[in-house]
């Protein structure tokens, strides 16, 4: 698996706190107030159907502020290798998330790349969540609905128990309808490696409320798994 420079990312053999990926972001002040209250890795939508996509030039200035040890992911749907790459050069991306219908040789070449690579898996569509063999260059393995109109999670909450096959063989990133009110009962059920909220702390389409990213964040990690 590709290594990311810092000691979070290290796979601990005893109980440990959740990472917690806030994605989404649009704005420098916003993205960093994320890091202040605990995020451990901070999303970046380059979907441009999304409501939250946010141009490459601004993507670079959310990354570059970011303090070292918290990456920057971006959020990718069906692109290709070459515009992945020009993206992760372009903003200094450490992290690549597909979220779309990308075949595992693609995993793999960004893999080779010294890339970390999370993998979209969908209960309701495919890939689906027991696809995940397919895919061994992955990182992580994210978990969600799929049903919604957009690729991502639609705020939509859905059955986390059928992630608890994945969550016993990859490392699981839990994602789709998780709040502040759900996330740690849904942490302490799947026990998975890393959650992953955007909506569900939102002020506005792209804009985290704060508050809302605290509380999420507290329960989150008031749970060791």
């Amino acid at each position: 698996m590709a290594q990311i420079p810092a000691p979070i990312w290290e796979i601990p053999v005893q109980r440990h706190r959740v990472l917690v990926k806030i994605c989404g972001l649009t704005l420098v002040d916003n993205a960093l107030d994320c890091v202040k209250a605990g995020a451990d890795i901070i999303g970046l939508v380059f979907f441009e159907k999304s409501p939250r996509h946010v141009s490459k030039a601004k993507a670079r200035e959310i990354a570059r502020a970011l303090p070292k040890g918290v990456p920057a992911c971006g959020v990718f749907v069906d692109e290709t290798y070459d515009t992945i790459m020009q993206t992760v050069s372009a903003c200094g991306l450490e992290i690549v998330q597909l979220h779309g219908a990308e075949t595992p040789e693609l995993a793999d070449r960004l893999s080779a790349q010294n890339l970390v690579v999370t993998k979209a898996f969908f209960a309701a569509r495919p890939p689906k969540l027991c696809d995940t063999e397919k895919y061994p260059s992955a990182d992580f393995c994210l978990a969600e609905y799929g049903k919604g109109i957009l690729p991502g999670g639609n705020a939509e909450t859905w059955d986390y128990d059928q992630a608890l096959d994945m969550a016993k063989k990859v490392r699981l990133m839990l994602a789709g309808g998780l709040t502040c009110e759900n996330v740690a009962d849904a942490v302490s059920r799947i026990r998975p490696h890393a959650v992953d909220v955007s909506s569900g702390v939102e002020k506005t389409k792209g804009i985290k409320d704060i508050a809302k990213v605290k509380a999420f964040i507290r329960a989150a990690k008031s749970v060791s798994i």
